[in-house]
């Protein structure tokens, strides 16, 4: 396994027992799912650590409990690596660990499954996951396009962008920014364009998720 693999999209398979890594893999293939397999959560954090912003759809199944770094453990550390900010994950539990996967759900992990789980079900779940994979990173790629637009206005354009989306009448705007009415209503046409916006509330909108 090496960087590349979360360029693909695919299923990433963390737990520390041979048989269930390759019975899971077996299981992806039937539904041509590309999956990779680690023996522990140290192995895949030392391996995702290089992983570069995801460009397709990825989804983590993970073993809650593993010798080492747990699974819970390494689910508290995925935030900070930034292959692995659109990776939905689902927790492979024993019944003595169901309460504690339940609370990792409680706090943004995607689904658990009890082991021994009913394959068609845990294939649904991850099809589902690697759904919503692609939904964030559709996502991502929106605020991004958003924010390049708000970087390219000038100074002064995202000065009367803030208080026009604050509801302020051009009138307001020019008092707050000592400047004509009429040189608001210029950086008012500049910024609807720049944004592609063509009323205020559509400028509130687009600013909601910054």
């Amino acid at each position: 396994m090496n960087a590349t693999a979360a360029l693909q999209g695919c299923v990433h398979i963390v737990d520390d027992d041979a048989d269930v890594r390759d019975a899971l893999g077996w299981l992806l293939r039937t539904r041509r799912l590309l999956s990779s397999a680690y023996p522990s959560a140290e192995a895949f954090w030392d391996c995702a650590q290089a992983w570069p912003e995801p460009t397709d759809s990825a989804c983590l199944l993970l073993d809650l409990r593993m010798p080492g770094m747990s699974g819970l453990e390494l689910y508290e550390r995925l935030p900070a690596l930034m292959g692995c900010t659109a990776m939905p994950v689902i927790f492979l539990s024993g019944h003595a660990d169901v309460a504690t996967a339940v609370e990792a759900v409680k706090r943004g992990a995607f689904d658990f499954c009890e082991k021994p789980f009913s394959d068609n079900a845990l294939v649904d779940r991850v099809e589902q996951a690697l759904q919503h994979s692609a939904e964030l990173l559709v996502q991502r790629r929106q605020l991004q396009k958003r924010q390049s637009r708000i970087d390219a206005l000038t100074e002064r354009e995202q000065a009367v962008m803030r208080l026009i989306a604050a509801g302020l009448p051009n009138k307001l705007v020019a008092e707050q920014l000592q400047i004509s009415v009429r040189t608001v209503e210029v950086h008012r046409a500049h910024v609807f364009d720049k944004l592609g916006v063509r009323s205020a509330v559509d400028l509130v909108h687009l600013l909601r998720d910054f």
